[in-house]
């Protein structure tokens, strides 16, 4: 009996703090890092450190950023994600408009657990906390995402919850939901060949092996037609789902991307 209670008194524990960073996520954010200081910073980090960091360890192509051109007001970035270094690869590629009033949510339990490193990712990629199980994209646990947009701000999502490995990832519709609460885009992002240059569990990036020397990794970023028809989030994630499916030798595997779980 005792292993019994133990067992539920740490299931109770686990639900408890679920629920805590819920409610704690909207005080958790940072507002001081969307400041014109803090952004001032931000820019030139990547400007000159991060983009010259990726370029040794990448060889970076952007598509479809003509199509952004037709973004005229805030918008939901939504991303497959495979590594720490998508953000600063999405982020790069992004047109200077856009990128320079995007937000990029991060989860609560993993970046803002210590004060410090979350200061960090706060000031340097600008993030916001979300509480990414238990549907942290939902009306009461997102005031601060709400305000967040309603200030003209992007917000960079990734639906999937967390880094996926090469198996297939559950696409959450928690930002789809909320781009039809305010009638904001969605626009699809497709990141390849970034899980071979930084996989889940590896803290420094690495170069492809070669026969005589090293070679950087091939990365790609394709950004997709803005989704306008928002009434249906479901719709609107199977959308984002066939654009994370097109067929691109991405993450080091060269395999055409396996059917992901809907969340309906």
């Amino acid at each position: 009996m005792v292993p019994f209670r133990r067992k539920q008194s740490l299931g109770h524990r686990v639900l408890k703090r679920g629920r805590e960073l819920r409610e704690a996520a909207p005080q958790l954010d940072l507002p001081w890092a969307r400041s014109w200081v803090a952004g001032l910073v931000r820019a030139g980090v990547l400007r000159f450190v991060l983009e010259p960091l990726m370029d040794v360890y990448t060889r970076r192509r952007a598509t479809g950023r003509d199509k952004l051109s037709r973004v005229k007001g805030p918008v939901i970035l939504v991303a497959n994600h495979t590594s720490h270094i998508d953000t600063p690869v999405i982020l790069a590629a992004l047109p200077r408009r856009l990128r320079k009033r995007t937000a990029v949510a991060a989860a609560a339990d993993y970046f803002y657990r210590n004060k410090l490193v979350a200061s960090v990712v706060s000031l340097v990629f600008n993030t916001v906390p979300i509480e990414r199980k238990g549907g942290g994209l939902g009306k009461q646990a997102a005031g601060h995402l709400d305000r967040l947009l309603d200030e003209g701000w992007n917000l960079l999502v990734y639906p999937e919850g967390t880094r996926r490995g090469s198996g297939p990832a559950r696409v959450r519709k928690g930002a789809a939901v909320l781009a039809g609460r305010h009638r904001l885009p969605v626009v699809p992002i497709r990141v390849t060949g970034t899980r071979a240059v930084m996989p889940p569990g590896r803290a420094w990036p690495r170069r492809r092996r070669g026969k005589v020397v090293s070679t950087r990794h091939r990365v790609q970023v394709a950004f997709g037609d803005p989704i306008t028809e928002l009434d249906d989030a479901g719709e609107v994630i199977e959308r984002v789902q066939h654009f994370f499916n097109q067929d691109q030798a991405g993450d080091g595997a060269g395999r055409v991307r396996k059917k992901l779980a809907l969340t309906r």
